[in-house]
């Protein structure tokens, strides 16, 4: 039986759910890490020594790390996980730059809108993010001027990371340019039923 431990406030924990919902997969899930605790217990540490979320259980099987958990998802189900090895490692190059790239350039002004108080939020940081953040959703803009998905012509596994980045980032309260093509593609998530409960929801 599949089982996620993690907060849904996670960008990462979002990242699994919305792929078990893309999916169809039944995934109970248990709220750790922040104010939920759990992340420290023994138990908790034994499957997963990093202390963090999300940790997905599938029977004795434990795995963590987020976007590990979503192409694990993806190819148990023999959905969104290419069977072509070129397109199979395009999806994961995709990936691997939201984790490596996109992610930290966006989540000091994440941090700093959201999880610090206004009293004491940096503007400096906010704007070393912003400058970091925008040239990469650019960057995706044009990379969708091509194609309709991260991968190709249709969704795989690789849109699943960057469309929580993009809902993290623009329920920010700040102005952005116009992508028209990213807007594109992401109007196309917010309209399939599997985004709700993940995509909808507001920042915390």
């Amino acid at each position: 039986m599949l089982h996620l431990w993690g907060r849904l406030s996670s960008i990462n924990v979002r990242k699994v759910v919305l792929c078990a919902q893309v999916l169809g997969v039944e995934l109970p899930r248990s709220d750790a890490g922040l104010a939920f605790g759990v992340v420290d217990t023994p138990d908790f540490r034994s499957n997963n020594p990093n202390g963090l979320v999300p940790l997905l259980h599938d029977g004795d099987f434990t795995l963590w790390e987020s976007n590990t958990i979503v192409r694990y998802l993806c190819a148990r189900e023999g959905k969104l996980y290419p069977a072509n090895l070129h397109q199979r490692f395009n999806a994961e190059r995709w990936m691997d730059w939201q984790q490596t790239t996109l992610n930290p350039a966006g989540s000091p002004g994440f941090k700093q809108w959201i999880r610090v108080a206004p009293a004491q939020r940096d503007a400096g940081v906010i704007a070393q993010s912003v400058a970091a953040t925008e040239p990469l959703f650019t960057m995706l803009d044009t990379h969708l001027s091509r194609q309709a998905f991260m991968a190709g012509s249709a969704l795989t596994m690789a849109d699943i990371p960057i469309a929580c980045e993009v809902h993290r980032w623009w329920g920010l309260p700040q102005p952005r340019p116009p992508w028209p093509h990213l807007e594109r593609w992401y109007a196309g998530w917010l309209a399939m039923p599997a985004s709700r409960g993940v995509l909808d929801l507001p920042l915390s």
